[in-house]
């Protein structure tokens, strides 16, 4: 994979083997908000409560008004983050709002997956396809697919994609055949466009100049983009951020294209205007290689080898069959709930305790279908697998859902109330995200005491083998559904209606009934 050092040593934490390298993606986010906090808070809520993810990095430019975050993990994990973010983003961000500095579409941006390590390209393509598609359908977001996922050739490239920003897509989606999404409605809304793609790593790399005319910044970000004749690899464009002119680049081949390479035009141009560099900044995480090589350059390491990079060491170390032992286990996961922020917390951790009582039961299933000795049970105990499949996949997605929906009522509860009209428009928020936070947990409950009756049918007539399997399997859904359940009740005074809180506490009591039930039923087969 791509040395980015931080992933690798977070890979060497959590003991992995090289194996487990393939089927690694990272999505590099890009949002249009860089200054509410609070909203970004919520957005990588939405991607850290997501099992399996790693978040990588989160950085916001005021001037910009944009944040990128970087988050790596299985391709799966990678594409439910996205998604989730895309949904909080799309709740909290108002493109007829936004102002900025960037070029800009939509509230969520941009959403590039890159393939690391030996995972091929075209798994990328196939995650931002479908990504692309669950945005489309599910948020009624209009999606343009870029660079490797393109279906047309003017749509590789993002700035092709994104010209005339959001404005002059607002006015032409809905009547330019050019502007037809690949995925979603061709209709204007106040979250905007999303583009979605795959592509090899990049670098997001800006310089700053010691002057306040944009215009030199420009002249020079004209003269080393590849478009004006410049360096190949190499994307730039001038802007004025806080007073001082940026030559803002993505470089998205710096093994053909340095880093190095790219800062001394930079210098030679400058130095025709009679201005400097000042400073420079990367943006989001950069491949290890790319400041090794920087390094070479200008330190003249010319003997220097890559292993001798501690942290290189420490990352290839380790004992492979060890690794391959322990891969398992949910090291990131367990991290993430012990990191002292507000989500992933108890309700996702109840929706996870079903998604493993479900997976317990698929054990006691698969130990069984196919033996002769069970041949008699054969169709139900199949029929019981598809069922508990279906479950842990539902209660794995929920846990993640609950942890987008706590992050966008804390979010909600934050909007200002300065005005009537703010006022009105924040008590609608409230009140549609407690009801999201309501409707999670309860959906969480009622799946996990759907379980129990499957896990009784293993119990009683699965392999014996496992019975206790079945029976631990049967406490962790007792626990998902009592869990969930306290959260449903700690969001109902945030319900108006009294009638409807009445209904929902009804609910859960009826639920909690069923699970003890339930799990007396488990036990008392053995």
């Amino acid at each position: 994979m791509p040395p980015i050092s931080q992933f690798a040593l977070y890979l060497a934490e959590n003991v992995l083997s090289k194996e487990t390298l393939m089927g690694l993606v990272e999505s590099i986010m890009n949002f249009s908000e860089g200054r509410r906090e609070d909203v970004v808070a919520a957005i990588s809520a939405a991607i850290s409560g997501v099992a399996g993810v790693q978040l990588l990095d989160v950085q916001s430019d005021s001037d910009h008004n944009r944040t990128v975050i970087s988050f790596a993990g299985p391709a799966d994990a990678v594409g439910e983050a996205a998604f989730q973010a895309t949904k909080v983003a799309q709740g909290l961000i108002n493109l007829d709002a936004h102002r900025g500095a960037h070029p800009r579409i939509g509230a969520t941006d941009v959403v590039p997956f890159v393939p690391l390590g030996d995972t091929p390209m075209a798994e990328c393509v196939a995650l931002a396809r479908e990504v692309g598609r669950r945005i489309g359908d599910e948020l009624g977001i209009a999606v343009y697919l870029y660079e490797e996922a393109a279906t047309r050739p003017e749509r590789r490239n993002l700035a092709d994609v994104r010209r005339g920003e959001y404005e002059a897509w607002r006015e032409n989606v809905d009547r330019d055949p050019a502007r037809q999404p690949d995925f979603g409605p061709a209709q204007a809304s106040p979250a905007g466009a999303t583009v979605v793609g795959a592509r090899p790593p990049l670098i997001a790399y800006n310089v700053y100049l010691s002057t306040a005319d944009v215009e030199i910044a420009r002249k020079i970000a004209k003269v080393v983009r590849f478009l004006g004749g410049g360096l190949r690899h190499v994307k730039a464009m001038g802007l004025l951020v806080d007073g001082r002119a940026q030559i803002s680049m993505n470089l998205v081949n710096y093994r053909s294209t340095p880093i190095h390479r790219v800062v001394e035009m930079i210098r030679s141009e400058a130095n025709r205007y009679g201005v400097s560099v000042t400073e420079s900044e990367v943006v989001g995480l950069v491949p290890q290689d790319a400041l090794l090589d920087a390094a070479e350059h200008y330190l003249q390491l010319n003997r220097f080898r890559r292993d001798q990079v501690l942290e290189q060491k420490l990352a290839a170390g380790g004992d492979s069959a060890t690794a391959t032992e322990v891969s398992w286990l949910p090291t990131a996961t367990l991290r993430s709930f012990a990191a002292g922020t507000p989500v992933p917390g108890g309700g996702s951790a109840a929706a996870l305790a079903g998604a493993l009582a479900a997976a317990l039961g698929q054990m006691v299933a698969n130990l069984t279908v196919g033996r002769k000795k069970y041949v008699q049970v054969e169709e139900i105990l199949r029929a019981a697998l598809a069922r508990l499949e279906t479950a842990g996949r539902d209660l794995t997605r929920l846990a993640a859902d609950d942890s987008a929906a706590f992050a966008a009522l804390m979010s909600a509860n934050k909007l200002p109330q300065d005005t009537p009209e703010q006022v009105t428009e924040r008590d609608r928020a409230v009140q549609s995200a407690t009801s999201q936070a309501i409707q999670v947990p309860l959906t969480v409950a009622q799946r996990a005491v759907a379980l129990l009756d499957d896990l009784a049918t293993l119990a009683t007539q699965g392999n014996p083998n496992a019975r206790t399997d079945a029976q631990v399997g049967a406490y962790l859904a007792y626990a998902a559904a009592n869990g969930a359940g306290l959260n449903v009740l700690v969001n109902l005074e945030g319900v108006a209606d009294s009638a409807e809180r009445d209904q929902l506490s009804g609910q859960i009591q009826t639920l909690r009934t069923a699970a003890e039930a339930g799990l007396q039923n488990v036990l008392g087969s053995a």
